[in-house]
């Protein structure tokens, strides 16, 4: 089922468990222009909105991208004096704390590029997937761009300082199997099964307790803070879980040897 949508360049669809958002600038190797960032939001709220929808994949449409990067094409435009740019990065980064605060899993299924842009989004998702021949990179330094803390610091909690350096001091594309060493994806695999393999993995992570993916992710994120954690908050999303329906529909599907069902309360 699509939804419809302000932009052409933006697709979102519901397939059984799955919200699917799709980047669909083919012709431009899906490079991310300003209406696509401030669609973000919409589409994950409407996703979040959806309790049929378990976790959300985002995808590039064609065979030859994720996304490219930013439509550099638009920054004379949206990009070319201190007030377009600050617009440009309140759009951008709210897009991208969005996808991070997503109560849902979310996962970037990766073919081909996954340059600049396209690689914040796919570090906002929880989990990367991508085929053998994806490439990645942040050609910051090519272009004379500085790169926010924010967009940093995710990266380098992913693949520590040393990694982080690397892919911004060289600027050059790295393979998937080097990305996978870094620990920039979780998993590889063949071109020509990518989507399926998402799907299973989808339907791995459709089968569980929505609620206690949602404490988890809260979690996870609260304990980045370091001491600023409020664990007070996770604590109480652990306290709903074993309170739900679901904790009961769990223990009970365990003894009777059976798959479990699981409704989100």
């Amino acid at each position: 089922m699509k939804i419809p949508l302000a932009t052409e360049n933006m697709v979102a669809e519901i397939d059984g468990p799955i919200g699917w958002m799709t980047f669909n600038n083919p012709a431009r190797r899906n490079a991310v222009s300003l209406d696509m960032w401030e669609a973000i939001p919409v589409i994950l709220d409407r996703f979040e909105q959806d309790p049929a929808v378990r976790v959300v994949v985002l995808k590039g449409a064609g065979e030859q991208a994720f996304v490219s990067g930013a439509d550099i094409s638009q920054f004379e435009k949206v990009r070319s004096s201190p007030e377009s740019n600050a617009h440009y990065d309140a759009v951008s980064g709210k897009a991208s704390e969005r996808l991070i605060e997503c109560g849902k899993p979310t996962i970037a299924m990766i073919r081909g590029f996954c340059i600049g842009g396209g690689l914040a989004i796919a570090i906002g998702c929880d989990i990367r997937i991508a085929n053998e021949g994806a490439r990645f990179g942040i050609p910051a330094a090519r272009l004379g761009l500085g790169y926010g803390a924010p967009g940093v610091k995710r990266l380098m909690e992913l693949v520590g300082p040393s990694f982080t350096k690397e892919i911004f001091f060289t600027a050059r594309h790295f393979s998937a199997a080097e990305a996978r060493e870094m620990g920039l994806v979780n998993r590889v695999v063949a071109d020509e099964v990518l989507e399926d393999y998402t799907r299973g993995y989808c339907a791995t992570i459709g089968d569980n307790a929505p609620m206690t993916m949602h404490a988890l992710k809260r979690t996870v994120r609260e304990l980045m803070l370091g001491e600023r954690a409020d664990l007070g908050a996770c604590e109480a999303l652990v306290t709903a879980c074993f309170a739900s329906q679901d904790y009961i529909e769990g223990r009970r599907a365990f003894m009777e040897k059976r798959r479990a069902v699981f409704r989100g309360a």
